[in-house]
């Protein structure tokens, strides 16, 4: 049985609830948007198979192309964390959305209970947790942002509206490191139909290429679902 989570869209409607009810003293992160070129919502939520049934589409029409230069990179081209308000900012919003129970100073997240999805490990600690980019930043530069300007990367990097940041252990998201899903999958093999149904939700909304050994592992972990 696949592990259960909120989808996207969930999520999506759990950030604008936390938007419209607030936390006193506390305005919500501001809605990213995307640059220009990015068109379109992506694909289903990778719960089901009318997900994968739709990601396999997206995937057919993403480019296929080989990983472009490193040359230029930093993570300061990526602007992150936004402010979400006094003294907290996209992380923030993210543990809350993401967390359970969970303890609030301020806007600030101080304590409550996460379920990391790549490898199922429980967490108590908001400190034990990263927030990691489904497409990691490294790998969008190689799939096209290095040519956006750093106000697009910045709406990439704090995009809450796709299936593209999420709160999860601190060891599965270092070793993920930049790799695609050719280079890393989660631990937690239940998880493979959504990850993969997520990663091309993004890649699709934000117009970014795939190499061919990222597509073929892609292919493989839609069998999953």
């Amino acid at each position: 049985m696949r592990t259960p989570r909120r989808s996207w869209l969930a999520a999506l409607a759990a950030s604008a609830a936390l938007a419209l009810g607030g936390v006193a003293g506390c305005a919500p992160a501001a809605d990213p948007t995307p640059g220009p070129s990015g068109s379109g919502t992506g694909s289903g939520t990778g719960t089901d198979g009318g997900g994968s049934g739709s990601a396999a589409k997206d995937l057919e029409q993403l480019k296929v192309a080989s990983a472009a230069s490193m040359k230029g990179y930093s993570r300061d081209r990526f602007p992150h964390w936004r402010s979400a308000g006094k003294n907290c900012d996209v992380r923030d919003t993210v543990l809350k959305r993401d967390g359970k129970d969970v303890k609030l100073s301020g806007c600030n997240v101080v304590g409550g209970r996460w379920t990391s999805l790549y490898d199922n490990k429980d967490l108590t600690d908001p400190k034990e947790a990263d927030i990691d980019h489904m497409v990691p930043l490294a790998n969008a530069w190689r799939s096209g942002a290095a040519d956006w300007d750093d106000k697009k990367r910045g709406d990439f990097a704090n995009d809450t509206t796709r299936p593209q940041l999420f709160a999860v252990s601190a060891t599965s998201n270092r070793a993920k490191g930049d790799q695609d899903p050719s280079q890393w999958k989660p631990p937690a093999r239940d998880y493979w139909c959504t990850y993969a149904v997520d990663w091309i939700t993004v890649k699709t909304y934000w117009k970014l290429t795939v190499t061919t050994a990222e597509k073929a592992a892609l292919t493989d972990m839609l069998r999953t679902c």
